[in-house]
């Protein structure tokens, strides 16, 4: 049984890549498929996660790519659109399990610089508790520093709550940590998963 659900944002909320953003502003599929594995790559985005600014990082990547500044420079005014929409259910359940008073918390791997423009758009983050994110801390998922903050900060049995991630490797941490954990699919899995921990949805 479980009484506390303690989400992560990207993969799990919401859609993300930075391929979202650059099919607009690339047409031709074979440049979008270089630019989006070799350029601004989900690698090169992660940085910001652990707390580095966004302006050191565009200028080092423009630096080594420097034919490609327009497009580079044009990732954090325009950084919302790597963000096209939330996982289908998902923000529906967060709202579900809220009026059913369940205590949310959030742990997420997200730029500092980035987090209050994103968190701003979506009323469903009104509804937790409490939302560890990686940049304000400089530590990101599956370091175990992570999970030992969220325990010192999320008043919950650790035994008693569900870490929802999309990634293999943060669960496995967060189970490590003595969360339970599930790696996120869609959300008809995501609510089985509650419902089979005792949630009423």
């Amino acid at each position: 049984m479980i009484d506390a659900v303690i989400f992560d944002i990207g993969g799990v909320l919401y859609h993300w890549h930075p391929r979202y953003l650059y099919e607009k502003l690339i047409p031709d599929r074979d440049r979008l498929e270089w630019f989006c594995t070799h350029v601004v790559t989900p690698e090169w985005h992660f940085q910001h996660d652990a707390g580095r600014p966004a302006a050191e990082t565009t200028a080092e990547l423009v630096a080594a790519f420097p034919e490609e500044r327009a497009l580079i420079e044009a990732y954090v005014p325009r950084w919302l659109e790597t963000l096209p929409g939330p996982i289908d259910g998902m923000i529906e359940l967060v709202h579900a399990l809220a009026d059913g008073g369940v205590p949310l918390y959030g742990i997420t791997n997200f730029s500092h610089e980035f987090w209050p423009r994103f968190a701003s758009t979506e009323p469903a983050f009104a509804r937790f508790r409490d939302i560890i994110v990686s940049g304000e801390e400089r530590m990101v998922k599956p370091d175990p520093a992570i999970f030992a903050l969220a325990q010192a900060r999320f008043p919950v049995d650790p035994s008693r709550a569900l870490f929802i991630d999309d990634r293999d490797d943060n669960v496995a941490a967060a189970e490590a940590a003595g969360y339970r954990g599930h790696v996120f699919t869609d959300a008809a899995r995501a609510k089985a998963a509650l419902t089979a921990l005792g949630l009423s949805l």
